[in-house]
C-alpha cells in the first residue's frame, strides 16, 4: 500500500518539476558551448523521471546525496535555479559561493548534500548521513544516488555491509543510463542485472523502469517505508538514458541514433504531459503557461548569474577547516 498517493496534484507538479530540469539543462548545454560555464559539466537531459518520482515520495526532513550530474537534484529539492546557474558561472552568489561549480552544488537549507567529483565516493557519504539520523532517532531517510560505472567501486561492497549490519535507513539509487562515460555497462560486467549486487548482503533490490515517474514513485515509496520502519537499507537500479554524452566534451559516438530515438520514445515528461491531457487534469492552455513560467525561470537564472560578481581572492582563505590551537602540532 503506497504511503504518497499519485494524484491529480502529483503529476502537474512532476510536469513541472521535469519540464524545468530539461529547460535548466539545455540553457546549461548552450551557455557551456558559448564558454560562459567552465570546467567539467555533466547533463541530465532524459533522466528526469528517476529524480521527480523520487521527490514526490519523499518527505521534509530526508536528504539526496549523488553524483557530479547533479543540477536536477538539486531543482527537484528546492534549490534555487538563480543559485545553481550561478554556481556555474563561479560567482559568490552561487549556492557553494563559486567555488564548487557544476559538479559541485550544495544546501544543507535543503537537505542535498552533492554534488560529488570522485566517482563513489558519495556512496559511503550517504551510509553515514543515514546513520546520523538513526544516532538522532529521526525517521529521516538519505537517498544516496550513483552511476552504473560507480558500482565497481570497492566502497560499495564495504557500505552495503555496514548499511546491512546496522539496518541504515538508506534508499542506494543506481542511475544505470547504460555507459559509464563512453563504456557499455555490457563491456564492465558480467553481470548486466545491476541490482542483483543487492543480493550478496540480504539487501531488497530491485530494477526499476526509469522512464517512468510512476514506477519510479511506487518503487521509491517502497523502499522509503521500509527505512522509516527501521527495516534498512534497499539497492534499486532505475534503467534510465541520458540523451547526451557523458559530459559537455562527449560526442556520444560509441552509440546508435536508432538507440537514442528508442529511448526518446518513452521520454518521462511526455508520458506525464500525455496523462495531464488524458485525464483532464488541466488543459493545453495551463502546459503553455507552464512552458512560460520554466522558460522565465532559467532566463531569470542567467540574468542573475551574468549580473553577480565572481569571490573576492579573501574568499580562499574562508570554509577551509583550520583549527588554530590543535593541540599535538605546532603552529
Amino acid at each position: 500500500m503506497s504511503a504518497v498517493e499519485i494524484n491529480k496534484d502529483t503529476y502537474l507538479k512532476w510536469f513541472e518539476s521535469m519540464l524545468l530540469m530539461r529547460k535548466f539543462e539545455e540553457k546549461t548545454g548552450q551557455l557551456y558551448g558559448q564558454q560562459k560555464i567552465r570546467g567539467f559539466c555533466h547533463l541530465y537531459i532524459g533522466q528526469e523521471a528517476v529524480v521527480a518520482g523520487a521527490i514526490s515520495a519523499m518527505q521534509k526532513g530526508d536528504s539526496m546525496i549523488t553524483t557530479y550530474r547533479d543540477h536536477a537534484h538539486a531543482l527537484a529539492l528546492g534549490v534555487s535555479a538563480n543559485s545553481i546557474m550561478a554556481e556555474m558561472y563561479g560567482k559568490i552568489t552561487g549556492c557553494s559561493k563559486g567555488k564548487g561549480g557544476s559538479m559541485h552544488i550544495f544546501s544543507k537549507e535543503h537537505n542535498f548534500y552533492g554534488g560529488h567529483g570522485i566517482v563513489g565516493g558519495q556512496i559511503p557519504l550517504g551510509a553515514g548521513i543515514a546513520f546520523a539520523e538513526k544516532y538522532k532517532g529521526t525517521d529521516n531517510v538519505n537517498i544516496c544516488y550513483m552511476g552504473d560505472g560507480a558500482v565497481r567501486q570497492g566502497a560499495l561492497n564495504e557500505t552495503f555491509n555496514m548499511a546491512m549490519l546496522w539496518k541504515l535507513p538508506v534508499i542506494f539509487v543506481c542511475e544505470n543510463n547504460g555507459y559509464a562515460m563512453g563504456t557499455s555497462v555490457e563491456r564492465t560486467t558480467n553481470m548486466s542485472d545491476i541490482y542483483k549486487i543487492g543480493l550478496g548482503f540480504d539487501m531488497p533490490c530491485a530494477p526499476v523502469d526509469g522512464m517512468d515517474p510512476i514506477a519510479v514513485h511506487n518503487a521509491m515509496d517502497e523502499a522509503i517505508q521500509r527505512a522509516r520502519k527501521g527495516e534498512g537499507p534497499t539497492f534499486l537500479e532505475m534503467r534510465t538514458y541520458r540523451y547526451r554524452g557523458h559530459s559537455m566534451s562527449d560526442p556520444a559516438k560509441y552509440r546508435t541514433k536508432d538507440e537514442l530515438e528508442t529511448y526518446k520514445a518513452k521520454d518521462p515528461i511526455e508520458q506525464v504531459r500525455e496523462v495531464i491531457l488524458k485525464e483532464k487534469y488541466a488543459d493545453e492552455a495551463w502546459i503553455t503557461s507552464i512552458e512560460e513560467k520554466v522558460k522565465e525561470i532559467v532566463d531569470e537564472s542567467v540574468k542573475f548569474a551574468e549580473e553577480s560578481p565572481f569571490p573576492d581572492a579573501s574568499e580562499l582563505y574562508k570554509d577551509v577547516y583550520v583549527q588554530t590551537d590543535y593541540p599535538y602540532q605546532e603552529i
